[in-house]
């Protein structure tokens, strides 16, 4: 997940045209995510993926990163968490509710992790305590107002610092591991 120096993942209205992502970075993500078993988001991040992604590399003009995301979002199986939607389009299965029971029947599957998106849901998980590991590129920007990534939480979440990179555009990478067993195990 992107996410400002002062902790924000999108600016006032929505906007995230503060983030920092270029071709050294949208290929990185790439091959990241071309590791993972899915995608998971909440309804209004798929609706945003869905409204773009499926066509964004039908534009001559588009660059080499954004087309090779929009094969692999087109080609990736998805599920979106939603008690609102009955069908998605490109690939995609609804789930209704976050349930240890529900995910674990995601995480059964064969494959690599799954990439979890859409900063309500992540909230959803992280109060169940279903998240693994996090994946943080931080922008070199400090909004000062916003949605912040993370909510208030009652417990510390413990974790541990896996991988750091820094990208030429200022981007920073940090990558945590949960401390402790999950729940799942």
């Amino acid at each position: 997940m992107s996410m400002s120096l002062d902790g924000y993942f999108e600016g006032p209205e929505h906007d995230i045209s503060w983030h920092f992502v270029d071709d050294e970075v949208h290929s990185y993500v790439n091959r990241r995510l071309a590791r993972m078993s899915g995608f998971v988001s909440g309804r209004r991040t798929h609706e945003l993926m869905a409204d773009y992604w499926p066509s964004a590399d039908q534009d001559p003009g588009t660059s080499r990163p954004v087309a090779e995301f929009a094969a692999l979002w087109r080609t990736m199986p998805k599920t979106v968490f939603s008690r609102t939607l009955d069908h998605a389009d490109w690939n995609t299965t609804v789930v209704r509710e976050v349930t240890p029971a529900s995910i674990a029947a995601l995480t059964a599957g064969p494959g690599g992790d799954l990439a979890l998106s859409g900063a309500e849901l992540v909230a959803s998980f992280l109060a169940q305590d279903l998240v693994d590991g996090y994946h943080l590129l931080v922008h070199p920007v400090v909004l000062g107002r916003g949605r912040h990534l993370f909510s208030p939480t009652d417990r510390p979440l413990p974790v541990t610092l896996t991988d750091t990179r820094r990208f030429t555009n200022g981007v920073t990478l940090l990558e945590y591991a949960r401390s402790g067993p999950s729940p799942l195990d």
